[in-house]
């Protein structure tokens, strides 16, 4: 037997493995690191996160991705170079964060990566009938293996898109295996760039689950910010609390297309872009607006859209957990909340002892896990392929 294989054999049989999960979303402020220790599998799965951080991009960084993200026509050459040269880079970040924590690449079982998304193209959101489902992630997770010198699993959504699913939203599965609870309705949000969610009705099968994307969350708002602004984002809603929501414009960007599609669906930065912004304004004649009050549309468009599916998915007393970069805009939190139904309650994910800004890459962490020590399953389950995921790349 190969060394590396005995090794992964030897971790899939341990009673509890030590996996860094790794997460740069499409806010693309940085990337997240969690070491996690992880039991059990499936329903069983227990997890510590023994440390986490966010290694924030610098701007050069963050200029080198922005070249091709989201972007119909890229340079082929450079996305080629990007794709080594980000995984190399993950791969530093990951060395520096372990020197810190004082753990040694030897104690660390897998490392499990998300990549970064260049391109999200599921069906309904091309023009092109002969083609499916389709997401592009980079970051070559060889390079991250070489480089750390830890095996590295990595393009989970390439599997999810084969097996018949979109190839997001994830969350469903590490979700139900670590949130499903017998005693309270429960719903997942996450507030990145796009904001998603997971219901699970309390003594939830995985056939009762649903996970969806439903519009933006913070990327309108980054983007406009960026523009007009030259900040990443509006630090505590300063630009948002001074304007006034203009009904008009809300209402059209309400009116993409998006909105009419039924849970489960997928989105990007490529549908919801400046672009669709400027479109929605000729539209609405609303061109004139203040850049104040475009924000403040901006984050009301986010609010009611999230409001809107969590009351919609909540007919009794249901608890909501929040992660993400949204949850620090309280501004944002604040508005969502008034929307929301009676029954419905609003906390961050650190009330179940997952730091809001940790969770998906907690989740990527738990997908490595079952990819280790996971049951196989071979049937559909809710539209959403029940399937192992992750490839795996050796350090030598």
């Amino acid at each position: 037997m190969h060394p590396h294989i005995e090794k992964l054999y030897l971790s899939a049989a341990k009673p509890e493995r030590l996996i860094i999960g790794l997460m740069s979303g499409t806010s693309l402020d940085g990337l997240d690191v969690a070491l996690c220790r992880i039991s059990g599998h499936g329903r069983y799965t227990d997890v510590t996160v023994e440390a986490f951080t966010t290694c924030d991009y610098p701007q050069e960084v963050k200029d080198k991705i922005t070249q091709v993200f989201a972007k119909q026509v890229v340079n082929l050459e450079y996305l080629t170079l990007l794709n080594a040269w980000l995984g190399q880079y993950h791969g530093q970040l990951i060395n520096q964060c372990l020197a810190r924590w004082q753990v040694s690449a030897d104690e660390v079982d897998v490392i499990a990566s998300h990549g970064q998304t260049i391109y999200h193209s599921p069906k309904h959101q091309h023009a092109y009938n002969e083609f499916g489902n389709a997401t592009l992630q980079i970051a070559d997770a060889d390079h991250i293996a070489v480089t750390t010198g830890i095996t590295t699993i990595a393009d989970f959504r390439q599997k999810h898109i084969a097996g018949g699913g979109e190839g997001a939203p994830l969350a469903q599965y590490g979700d139900y295996y670590y949130f499903a609870s017998a005693d309270e309705n429960r719903i997942l949000l996450n507030m990145g760039g796009i904001a998603n969610l997971t219901y699970l009705p309390k003594g939830a099968e995985i056939n009762d689950v649903i996970c969806s994307d439903l519009g933006p969350g913070n990327t309108l708002m980054d983007a406009y910010m960026r523009l007009h602004f030259s900040k990443p984002f509006d630090e505590d809603a300063k630009v948002a609390r001074q304007g006034a929501v203009n009904q008009l414009l809300l209402n059209e960007l309400l009116n993409a297309p998006f909105f009419a599609l039924k849970l489960p669906k997928t989105t990007g930065p490529e549908i919801f872009n400046l672009a669709l912004l400027e479109q929605a304004q000729a539209t609405s004649q609303t061109q004139q607006l203040s850049h104040q009050d475009v924000m403040a549309t901006l984050s009301a468009l986010s609010a009611n859209i999230i409001a809107k599916y969590i009351n919609e998915l909540s007919s009794t007393d249901t608890a909501v957990y929040c992660s993400g970069g949204g949850v620090h805009n309280v501004w944002l939190m604040q508005q969502i909340k008034r929307q929301l139904a009676p029954h419905v309650s609003l906390k961050n994910s650190d009330v179940l002892g997952i730091h809001p800004d940790a969770k998906e890459a907690v989740l990527f962490a738990i997908l490595a896990n079952e990819c280790l020590a996971g049951t196989p399953a071979n049937k559909q389950v809710s539209e959403v392929p029940n399937i192992t995921m992750g490839k795996v790349s050796f350090a030598d």
